[in-house]
């Protein structure tokens, strides 16, 4: 590897603000889960998606895990997710004692497919079989056709939950991304738009189940003088301190998304004359945070050179790039589980690529990277 300094696909960048935050938690000791930012966080991220109600919590996985609960999804049961997404999408419906039905993409946003979607509710309906709730994604930070699920959804009385975990910051029209469905679910992982190292947030319009979910991501300790638990619980709840870091983050949120959307333009200008390499784009009507830019590569057209190449090429100059997810009905550990589509996401996992991206990046730097994606194309 030749001596460069590291390119990062999605590297955390600060604002200014976070560690004036985090010495107000430290300077008032609330060190532990809960405390005054904890309430804050929630409250300006409540304002910032013009909803009524966010809890915060561990991780997006943990908010996923909360929304089936919520959604009276247990053992036997059958969720409809996302085939197209990371693996956290689908993991809390086993933790549950459920079984994920995976549904295909559509082109679009490559989130899921309206027409696969209510054929899988129709042919499950003929079959005696209602799912307990539908899982859609916004992936790379695309929104998804939303409004769209969320009327076939009520049709078929299923509850709609959107996996905005890439994607806050995102709008499509006047909604923000995370404010679609029954509930809504957000991501602090350090690689995301915003990062609080770690952490997520569960969205919903209802103040009951606000409650409930804060009341089982907190043990589920009943109101008693002494320890006492009704239901099983979770230790969910986001600490004082990346909650503090959180509402720095969020101060800057908006700037960082539409750096990374300048930076999504630039690789499309700089590789525009490239056969064989392809953008996904900005669905019409709607803003996508760009989180994670993805080309396509085919190689037909490109002189043989596939995405691995380009991903060889991108490494010898010390740059990360990564492979698009791996379709969940094609993972191993799902290989019983049924799905509906036209298998468009299978094409896109042998050609997509994801390129660095964040919201750091010098003009530089972004010509780096189209240098040595070019370096290895005819």
């Amino acid at each position: 590897m030749e001596n460069y300094p590291r390119i990062w696909l999605s590297a955390p960048h600060m604002g200014g603000q976070e560690r004036a935050l985090l010495d107000d938690a430290f300077a008032s000791n609330w060190i532990a889960p809960l405390g005054p930012h904890v309430d804050s966080f929630e409250a300006e991220l409540a304002s910032y998606l013009e909803v009524p109600y966010v809890a915060v919590v561990t991780s997006g996985t943990a908010a996923i895990h909360l929304a089936l609960i919520l959604s009276g999804v247990s053992h036997g049961d059958e969720v409809l997710v996302s085939s197209f997404t990371f693996s956290a999408s689908a993991n809390p419906i086993v933790y549950q004692g459920a079984k994920p039905v995976f549904i295909g993409s559509e082109r679009q946003t490559l989130g899921m497919c309206p027409n696969a979607l209510e054929e899988a509710l129709r042919h499950l309906s003929s079959q005696g079989r209602r799912p307990k709730a539908v899982i859609g994604v916004d992936l790379f930070g695309i929104p998804e056709n939303n409004a769209a699920l969320e009327d076939i959804c009520a049709r078929y009385d299923v509850p709609f939950i959107e996996d905005a975990a890439e994607a806050l910051g995102s709008r499509c029209g006047t909604r923000k991304a995370g404010s679609f469905g029954k509930f809504g679910i957000l991501s602090f992982n350090g690689n995301k738009i915003i990062t609080t190292s770690g952490g997520g947030a569960l969205v919903t319009q209802s103040k009951p189940e606000w409650e409930r979910a804060r009341f089982l991501a907190t043990q589920a300790r009943d109101p008693a003088p002494h320890y006492q638990h009704s239901v099983i619980g979770y230790n969910y709840r986001m600490s004082n301190l990346i909650a503090a870091v959180g509402r720095g983050q969020l101060q800057v949120l908006d700037r960082w998304a539409q750096k990374r959307a300048a930076n999504r333009k630039f690789y499309q200008r700089r590789l525009a004359d490239q056969a064989g390499i392809s953008f996904i784009r900005e669905p019409e009507g709607c803003f996508w945070n760009s989180w994670l830019t993805v080309v396509e590569v085919d190689s037909t057209l490109t002189g043989g050179v596939t995405k691995s190449d380009i991903m060889g090429s991108l490494a010898k100059k010390n740059i990360e790039s990564r492979p698009v997810w791996k379709p969940l009905h094609l993972q191993p550990v799902f290989s019983d589980c049924q799905y509906f589509g036209s298998a468009l996401e299978e094409q896109i996992f042998e050609r997509g690529l994801c390129l660095p991206s964040g919201s750091a990046l010098t003009e530089v730097d972004l010509e780096r990277v189209v240098g040595a994606i070019k370096e290895c194309l005819p």
